[in-house]
Order: C-alpha cells, then sequence, then structure tokens
C-alpha cells in the first residue's frame, strides 16, 4: 500500500509546496491537488514538479466538462515531462453547480464525456493520428461549423506512452465503467466498513469486463489522520467537511454524496445535515453528523487503533491510503504510517 496526501494550497501554493517536499522526505508517495473552482490545479502541479524529486503528483480531479479531451492529454503528457514520469490524471465529472455555473457549460452525459475522455487521452499519448467523431468531434466536421480542421496527433513526444488515468466515481453506473477502464478509482467520503455493501456490486460488474492489461484497479482513499492517546477527538474536524457535502453539494435531489450517505444507512440524518446547511445553519449540519460517520472514515486514536483503521482500509481494497494528517508534527505521522505499509 502507498501513502498519499492531498495538496492544502487554498492559502498559500507556494508554502503548501513547500509542506509537500518535506512530506515526500518523510515517506509520501503521491500528492493529489484538488481544483474545484479554486486556483486551476496544472499550474500547481507543475510547480509541485520542480519542488518534488520522487512522489507521484496527481490531479483530483480534472472535470471533463471545461477541457477538452486534447488537452486533458496534453496536460498529462506536459505534467509527465517537466515531473520525469511522475503524474497521475484523475478526471471526473465534478457537479451541475461547478460544471454550469462557473465553466457554464451544460451538465449532460458525464458517463459518456468520462469514457471518451479516457480513450481520446490513451489514444493522444500514444501519439495516434486522432479522427474521432462522439460527444466530442476530431476534427469538427463541416455540418457543425468546421472548415480547415484535419486529423492530427500530438507535437510532442509524451515522456510515457500511458499516463495512469483514476476517476472519481460514486454512483453505481460510474462506478461501473470506472473498474472497467480506469486505472485507479477515487471515491470520496470512503467508509471501508461500508463499502463492499455500496460498491461491490458495480466494481465486479465493471471487472469482469476489464482489459487485463490494465491490471488490477487502484484505489485512493483514506481520511484524517492523528496518533495520540487524546487523539479521537480529531475525528470532529472532518464534520465541516462531511457536513459540506452531503448537505452543500447540490440541491435536494441533485447531491451525489447525500446518495451515499443514504446508502451508507444514514438517511435520516443525511436528510437532516441538508436541510440546516440549505437553510444556512452550517454549525448545525455538522452537530447533526453522526459519530459513526466521522469515525469510520479517520484514522483517529492510540496507535493500536490506528493501525487497525490502516488494515480496515487495506482489507476494502484501498491501494493507496490519502491522509490528512493532523497536529504539528505532519511529518512525523506520514513516517509512523509509511513505517507500517
Amino acid at each position: 500500500m502507498e501513502l498519499s496526501a492531498p495538496l492544502a494550497y487554498a492559502a498559500d501554493p507556494r508554502q503548501a509546496a513547500d509542506d509537500a517536499a518535506a512530506l515526500e522526505s518523510a515517506g509520501l508517495d503521491a500528492v493529489w491537488v484538488a481544483e474545484a473552482y479554486g486556483f486551476d490545479s496544472p499550474t500547481i502541479m507543475g510547480y509541485l514538479a520542480a519542488r518534488t524529486e520522487r512522489m507521484k503528483i496527481g490531479a483530483g480531479i480534472l472535470n471533463v466538462y471545461s477541457r477538452t479531451p486534447a488537452l486533458i492529454a496534453q496536460t498529462a503528457a506536459g505534467l509527465d515531462a517537466v515531473s520525469g514520469g511522475r503524474a497521475v490524471i484523475g478526471l471526473g465529472a465534478s457537479g451541475p453547480q461547478v460544471v454550469e455555473g462557473w465553466h457554464g457549460k451544460a451538465y449532460d452525459k458525464p458517463l459518456g464525456r468520462t469514457r471518451e475522455a479516457i480513450e481520446l487521452t490513451r489514444r493522444i499519448l500514444r501519439r495516434e493520428v486522432i479522427d474521432h467523431h462522439g460527444i466530442t468531434d476530431m476534427p469538427l466536421p463541416a455540418e457543425k461549423g468546421g472548415r480547415l480542421g484535419k486529423p492530427l496527433k500530438i507535437l510532442a513526444k509524451p515522456v510515457r506512452p500511458e499516463v495512469p488515468l483514476y476517476v472519481a466515481s460514486l454512483g453505481p453506473a460510474n462506478v461501473r465503467m470506472t473498474a472497467e477502464i480506469a486505472d485507479g478509482w477515487l471515491p470520496t467520503l470512503f467508509i471501508p466498513e461500508k463499502a463492499q455493501q455500496v460498491w461491490g456490486t458495480p466494481l465486479a460488474e465493471g471487472a469482469a469486463k476489464r482489459d487485463p492489461g490494465l491490471g488490477p484497479l487502484q484505489v485512493v482513499a483514506g481520511g484524517l489522520l492523528a496518533i495520540g492517546e487524546d487523539a479521537a477527538a480529531a475525528r470532529d474536524l472532518a464534520r465541516p467537511n462531511i457536513a459540506l457535502y452531503v448537505g452543500g453539494m447540490g440541491a435536494v435531489g441533485k447531491n451525489f454524496y447525500n446518495d451515499l450517505a443514504v446508502a451508507y444507512g444514514y438517511e435520516k440524518e443525511a436528510k437532516l445535515i441538508q436541510e440546516l446547511y440549505l437553510s444556512g445553519k452550517k454549525k448545525e449540519a455538522e452537530a447533526a453528523v453522526p459519530d459513526e460517520f466521522c469515525e469510520l472514515m479517520s484514522l483517529c486514536g492510540p496507535e493500536s487503533y490506528v493501525r487497525e483503521r490502516v488494515e480496515a482500509f487495506r482489507a476494502a481494497g484501498v491501494t493507496m491510503l490519502n491522509v490528512i494528517p493532523v497536529g504539528p508534527e505532519p511529518a512525523r505521522l506520514v513516517e509512523t504510517v509509511k513505517s507500517w505499509l
């Protein structure tokens, strides 16, 4: 099992990159850079490539609406070049509030777009001449306004003809597709003890169609990390994030994370969290998050307990444990957990 961490870059990306470099020295294997509607992730990832030497640099995630498949492939090739072959590209549909509200694109065909982005990115990185017509047309045909386009292949020679492509997915159809065609899976709010009941069937169905050449599906999941006799209190730090996702990431009936909480068995709590959050009562929404939810998606407690949590994630199929170290000595925490893996 590998060890990774998300980059906390909202305040100062340069300081965050310095922190990531220190964690690399402590044994961190990968860092993931989010985007949402903040700083773009490729810029930060390029800077990270210059500040680090060994660890993988992952996009977590690039959405498949605001960038064409060709641009996703160019980003993968560019990051892989400046990092010396350490790029990992996480892809996903994001959500309608960001796609429609920020990027001004219609939130349509999320699975088809993701599948097409993966197919075309792989073909482009292999330096194929692309003549493709689906959701994306390459080149644009005359009946859609094209006049001078012709089939092209990427001008640069990629460092690797295959850059790992991971998918952030939650719903059954999307998870099924991920297990079929992606190199890796980026689930959110992952509870290892409940993963099989929620995703076991679509993962198995997708795996049955998987090309053996892709190898086993890699799975990235984890949570807050704190080790000590009083470290269990750190679980409460998960409340704002859970409340934000379950309560605020989408309208009623259009929130994937709320659906996930319901699938986990927290139906009443999920409804209450959403009602409170959408009415502006964020603190009350955080308080409504079940203690068990906070506990099971984190790794906080005495050393023996945290070791048990690590093994729970491993048993659930996690191949890269993604942790958020809590406390004044994040490097020590990374070093400790890395020694267990």
